[in-house]
């Protein structure tokens, strides 16, 4: 059973087709792209999966189970975990306390305890802190601990938001285009990371990506996207010399 599958999923704004009968399925600890042209419904299928959007038809299965409609916060608690095109840190807190809200989506502190500040409150509070600086370390952004996530580097706020994604403890990490806006030395450094995150954590990892060189590198498979369909899937290279693919980005057949 895949950890993650997606039959036959349709979507549509008004007139628009954003998803046509999209399938997909990811296993634990694979690493696998989804990739197409602008508007091809990438970020769509992200957004279904994670509880934005509801899907006119079809369904989304978390582990064999149906996730589909429900809300974000719940598939998040079930073990999925996201990033976003446009980072979406909490610039005016710290960065350690970016990585606490993460924490704190799964800690089970309740409210008495948080209200009256109890011992076992405070020994939790204490246990999380440890956690999340210990996780910092691994992206190297233990020493901006303190300092508010808005002043740091635009390369290092995609390692943070990273970070408090998977302080949630996903087994499932969808990363929406994490190199957009990085230099070359930057994706490079991503590309080591993105490897270390599967490895280390044991999540499957699904990845949307439009620097095709990150893609084929890292990625085990690949799917590819046009105007809410799928015209593609396979491992990167199957997909360089597939002529749908290549129509589809350079607007011509071969």
């Amino acid at each position: 059973m895949p950890l993650l599958e997606i039959r036959n999923l349709s979507l549509r704004f008004g007139g628009l087709k954003a998803l046509s009968d999209f399938n997909f399925a990811l296993d634990p600890g694979q690493l696998v792209g989804l990739i197409g042209p602008n508007g091809a419904g990438k970020t769509t299928a992200f957004n279904v999966v994670t509880g934005v959007y509801r899907p006119a038809a079809g369904d989304v299965l978390l582990n064999g189970r149906s996730i589909a409609g429900l809300k974000p916060f719940q598939i998040n608690r079930l073990g999925i975990a996201r990033t976003f095109q446009n980072i979406r840190l909490f610039g005016g807190l710290s960065v350690l306390d970016n990585v606490l809200v993460g924490y704190n989506q799964t800690a089970l502190g309740g409210f008495a305890g948080t209200l009256l500040r109890s011992p076992g409150h405070e020994r939790l509070e204490r246990r999380l802190e440890a956690q999340a600086l210990e996780l910092l370390a691994t992206f190297a952004l233990a020493n901006r601990a303190g300092e508010l996530a808005s002043s740091l580097a635009y390369g290092q706020q995609r390692r943070l938001e990273i970070a408090r994604a998977l302080a949630t403890r996903p087994r499932i990490l969808l990363l929406d285009e994490p190199a957009a806006g990085m230099n070359p030395q930057e994706k490079t450094e991503l590309m080591a990371l993105i490897r270390f995150i599967r490895d280390q954590f044991g999540v499957g990892i699904w990845l949307i990506e439009h620097d095709m060189r990150l893609v084929m590198t890292i990625c085990q498979r690949i799917t590819v996207l046009d105007h809410g369909e799928t015209i593609a899937v396979g491992t990167p290279e199957e997909i360089q010399c597939d002529p749908k693919v290549i129509e589809a980005y350079l607007g011509e057949p071969v």
